[in-house]
């Protein structure tokens, strides 16, 4: 019991700390309240983000306040067409010493950070975006044969220009998948819209504080592997996940027609600690079914392709995810 209680009295403790955090990143990221929860989900569960949007969104000032209330040491990537994998990883480079001698020493490239800022992605050729694959999965890089680790905390928030845009490449399939959500960056209402203009133009611009440091991040992301998960909430993410593969006898007709390869594992794995997230900076000690369907599309979305035909006939995966939701979500109704 006394373990239990106490477990309950960390998760208040956090969830308290978490709220002081956002309202630190409210004072220069304004309108954007959803967006910001969903990276803070992303980092509470130790993965990486896509954050999706047109330019001027505020994306790139997100990812600055976030290492500065994080805690965390912050890098930044500006991707274009030109940049080459060692740019992002690093280099071996050979070195004369004053007696002669010759040896190669590896220089860090911006990679090496605990935050890094990916800036327009599909910018740069699928090669140099596939560099950051083994960073991103193992929080490691080889180079010349020699594995360099990363530092402890790693997470790398991605951001990503429409690709109806010119200029860009779709990035590739392996890729997306290890990021743990997709997250679309939309335009602010009119009301918020006014209060960016009144924050930002003026003579000064309020700074924020550091809420967290590295190791009481790497505590609240070790503590959220211990929150509670009910059974409800698991059978949710299976559901779910199998619903959204075409192949499985779960899928309702419009996936089988329309969609060509669904979510796999990683998918499953990134609800289990999402719902937590998202329940801790709820306030709430666990996750319950709705918190599975609510991160539905972040999670999802960039983890299934349309088939040829369902993009001939207009059909968006928006509209596909709905009709699965909506189909759980109607179930879990009459059951209930």
């Amino acid at each position: 019991m006394a373990k239990a209680e106490d477990l309950v009295t960390e998760i208040e403790a956090l969830g308290e700390k978490l709220a002081a955090a956002k309202g630190a990143i409210g004072k220069r990221i304004i309108g954007q309240d959803a967006v910001v929860d969903l990276v803070l989900a992303a980092l509470l569960s130790g993965g990486h983000a896509l954050l999706i949007g047109l330019p001027g969104l505020g994306k790139t000032r997100l990812v600055d306040t976030l290492a500065t209330v994080m805690g965390l040491d912050g890098g930044r990537v500006q991707f274009t067409p030109d940049l080459m994998p060692s740019d992002i990883l690093g280099a071996e480079v050979l070195e004369q010493g004053t007696d002669g001698t010759r040896s190669f020493r590896f220089l860090q490239g911006p990679v090496f950070c605990q935050l890094l800022l990916a800036d327009e992605i599909n910018r740069a050729s699928p090669r140099t975006q596939s560099a950051l694959l083994q960073a991103m999965q193992e929080h490691a890089v080889t180079i010349a044969g020699h594995e360099h680790k990363m530092q402890a905390p790693f997470h790398v928030l991605a951001t990503q220009n429409p690709l109806e845009q010119e200029g860009t490449y779709p990035l590739p399939e392996a890729q997306l998948d290890r990021f743990l959500l997709q997250i679309n960056v939309d335009y602010p209402d009119r009301d918020a819209e006014r209060k960016i203009l009144l924050a930002t133009t003026g003579s000064v611009e309020d700074g924020v504080p550091a809420v967290f440091s590295q190791g009481e991040l790497l505590a609240a992301q070790g503590l959220l592997r211990r929150m509670p998960v009910g059974e409800d909430v698991v059978s949710t993410i299976l559901d779910l996940v199998r619903a959204c593969r075409p192949d499985d006898a779960s899928a309702p007709e419009i996936v089988r027609d329309s969609v060509s390869w669904g979510p796999g594992p990683r998918a499953a794995q990134a609800l289990m600690l999402l719902t937590r997230a998202r329940a801790l900076l709820d306030g709430r000690l666990a996750p319950n079914r709705g918190d599975v369907l609510a991160l539905a599309h972040p999670v999802l979305a960039h983890r299934m392709a349309l088939s040829y035909g369902a993009r001939a006939r207009g059909q968006s995966l928006t509209h596909v995810i709905d009709t699965v939701v909506c189909g759980l979500d109607g179930l879990a109704k009459a059951v209930a």
